[in-house]
């Protein structure tokens, strides 16, 4: 059996996008506030190196790149995007992890649950009221996703099959997919670091040599150049490119252990806790205490 990303429930899909939208939402009101300051390091500039053209016209147009980042992040801030964003994208993952214990019998779901589909309800919305009360809105409350379909279909149907064929299904289509996304996601990583470490770097030593030389202190250049540097570390730093390389790989390395450890060594009574086990390396709380503890 192949289980799909479709054969997730329908809370999972509406959550995942609205993950995808806030987290979209929230990095666009970064990047425009951070180009709105270089904009106006950059009018400002400009506007003391034109005595003999309009200065006005420049000072006006760093005002109003000034007055841009003021609304972009009273409009930000308004809409709670980042909070919203990683919300979302827990209770996603939270909905992904447990319909994907309940379908192979990952612990708390193993085979000797009587009453498994009961279980799942009663975990699910444990796990979501914890959400709810730190602000996560509920779709199902506004009526955006329907109640009562929380296990599908296939769910059910995997759930139903032998514990070779679940093993198979859960190594391929989970372990091995998550995998290979951490590993894509690694790749992007050190493209993006390499790219706007040199980018830093590019700026700072223009910056640098433009000061000791004395060329076109007064027009403000050097001040422009700084900014651009300091808008680059900051977007650096925002998209967390280097803490998440080191979180990306170790958790690459876990999971390939554990496939390993799955298809020669882990037994049927053992299965419950192995899959528990692997949920968790998968999980936002892990990839984040990693990041945050990365040297």
């Amino acid at each position: 059996m192949t289980f799909r990303h479709e054969d997730l429930p329908a809370l999972f899909h509406h959550t995942d996008r609205a993950a995808i939208s806030r987290q979209r939402e929230s990095v666009q009101a970064t990047r425009a506030q951070l180009l709105l300051l270089v904009a106006a390091a950059g009018a400002a500039a400009l506007t003391s190196a034109s005595a003999a053209g309009p200065p006005r016209v420049f000072a006006a147009l760093s005002a109003l790149a000034y007055a841009g980042v003021l609304v972009v992040g009273v409009r930000a801030t308004r809409r709670r995007a980042r909070p919203q964003w990683q919300l979302n994208r827990s209770a996603a993952e939270f909905i992904k992890s447990l319909a994907w214990r309940y379908a192979v019998h990952g612990a708390p779901f193993g085979s000797e649950v009587t009453d498994p589909r009961a279980a799942y309800r009663t975990r699910l919305e444990k796990g979501l009221d914890e959400l709810r009360k730190m602000g996560w809105e509920d779709p199902r409350t506004a009526g955006l996703v329907p109640e009562g379909g929380e296990v599908t279909g296939a769910m059910e149907r995997l759930r139903g099959m032998g514990y070779q064929a679940r093993r198979e299904t859960y190594v391929r289509d989970r372990l091995i997919e998550q995998r290979d996304w951490y590993r894509r996601k690694t790749e992007v990583s050190r493209r993006a670091t390499s790219l706007w470490s040199w980018t830093i770097v590019l700026l700072t030593c223009l910056g640098l040599l433009l000061a000791l030389s004395g060329l076109w202190v007064d027009a403000g250049v050097p001040g422009l150049l700084s900014s651009a540097a300091a808008a680059a570390i900051a977007w650096n730093e925002v998209r967390r490119h280097h803490p998440l390389i080191e979180a990306h790989t170790l958790i690459e390395q876990d999971l390939a252990a554990m496939m390993v450890v799955m298809q020669t060594t882990i037994t049927e009574v053992s299965w419950p806790t192995a899959v528990y086990e692997t949920e968790r390396y998968v999980s936002p709380q892990h990839t984040d205490w990693l990041a945050r503890h990365s040297s």
